[in-house]
């Protein structure tokens, strides 16, 4: 496998920058250059960038710092004329675990509003469902006939999603009575999502570089198998890690499968269920003695809290920046109560600031699903029927080149 470090350019109309996907920047800083391009220097090869995520419902605020803000970034920055944008809802991915029937459905619905909801602009990406572009399944079994099973088994997604030790092997015997072909081979489905649209970029964080190592593995073996360049190994974007952890045991990243509601923020939630939420969030009984102080370790619950103000605050300071700030405002009064407890006034903060983002795209949601009423054939149907018509031209380029290499069809 090659190394990641690599660099490449990327998606500027006036000039291109290189990148090492070792170091995590900000996307801004990977993506866009202010360098002037002489004007006899070759034109750019076409950019495409591609992302994908789970129809789990509304979005919740980790979902949202954690990729789709930077959707919205790339969509906002990236030049139209040298940069393609393809988001999908993976649905084939959802039935990798059992669905109860009609769940899926209004999931997917609502993760479309939601995606919509937060300004993306389907005039300017190609937005879809997976399952309308049989490209993804068509290519995954080509995929299939040359990717490496022992490169799937040492994979860590399908033994964390049994609950098992990351060194186990397919023949423990949790994975022989549990383990379901489609859970063990999805990062083929994976491969073939990124590859269908020759995708040149993937924005991913640190646990997900794997699974970009296999899609790269996954076009070495193709194009060696078929003598030939047929496929394009794309490149992985590090996007900044922007963990969000559960309201209620900061120790573990926000969920939606936590059964506790309190535990997260949906971008649904109105402005009184955030504050409520926010002001219950599990902290600690330090800080008549500590003041506010930025310490995941021992005070995860007070850092979690200080970590999303740093996330939207406008001057980009950071956690620790933050809480000297809370603790100066309130004149160092510590254990006071009402405003003047710099806990309290902690709390009272991250709501106003998460209220204050979430509130247009709550209101934008609730628009685009009272205005279809739930009825077929309104704006939200003609989204993904325009965005699945633009994604099976996209995945046709490409299926038409590999369908020669491997001698397939007419």
């Amino acid at each position: 496998m090659k190394s990641l470090t690599r660099a490449s350019g990327l998606l500027s109309r006036q000039g291109l920058t290189s990148f090492t996907t070792t170091r995590a920047s900000t996307l801004q800083q990977c993506l866009y250059s202010s360098t002037t391009t002489p004007t006899t220097a070759r034109k750019p090869q076409r950019q495409v960038i591609f992302s994908g995520i789970q129809p789990t419902g509304v979005p919740h605020l980790g979902n949202y710092l954690g990729a789709l803000q930077q959707w919205k970034r790339m969509q906002d920055s990236a030049d139209p004329e040298t940069t393609d944008l393809i988001f999908s809802v993976v649905d084939l991915h959802a039935i990798t675990v059992p669905q109860q029937r009609g769940n899926l459905k209004k999931w997917k619905r609502e993760m479309l509003a939601a995606l919509l909801a937060i300004g993306l602009d389907p005039k300017r990406c190609t937005i879809f469902y997976q399952s309308m572009v049989p490209g993804h399944s068509e290519l995954q079994w080509i995929l299939s006939c040359t990717a490496s099973t022992g490169y799937l088994s040492r994979m860590t997604q399908w033994k964390s999603k049994l609950q098992l030790a990351d060194d186990a092997n397919m023949l423990d015997d949790k994975a022989k009575s549990s383990l379901k072909h489609g859970l063990f081979s999805y990062p083929i489905l994976q491969a073939a999502d990124i590859l269908v649209h020759r995708a040149t970029h993937v924005p991913v964080g640190e646990d997900q570089r794997q699974h970009l190592e296999f899609a790269r593995e996954c076009v070495t073996n193709f194009n060696h198998a078929y003598k030939g360049k047929v496929l394009v190994a794309p490149e992985t974007i590090l996007s900044p890690t922007k963990r969000v952890m559960s309201l209620q045991l900061p120790t573990k990243k926000m969920s939606k499968s936590d059964p506790d509601p309190s535990s997260r923020i949906l971008l649904t939630d109105t402005p009184s269920e955030i504050h409520s939420k926010i002001l219950k969030a599990r902290t600690d009984s330090l800080t008549p003695s500590l003041g506010i102080t930025f310490d995941p370790v021992q005070r995860p619950g007070v850092s979690n809290l200080l970590q999303l103000l740093s996330h939207f605050d406008s001057q980009n300071r950071s956690a620790q920046e933050i809480a000297a700030q809370i603790n100066v405002e309130v004149g160092n009064q510590l254990g006071g109560e009402g405003e003047e407890n710099p806990l309290r006034k902690l709390k009272e903060r991250v709501s106003e600031v998460v209220q204050r983002e979430l509130n247009p795209i709550r209101e934008r949601y609730l628009e685009l699903l009272e205005g279809d009423e739930g009825k077929e054939g309104g704006y939200l149907d003609e989204v993904i029927r325009e965005g699945a018509r633009k994604a099976n031209e996209s995945a046709e380029r490409t299926l038409s080149r590999v369908r020669r290499a491997v001698e397939l069809g007419a």
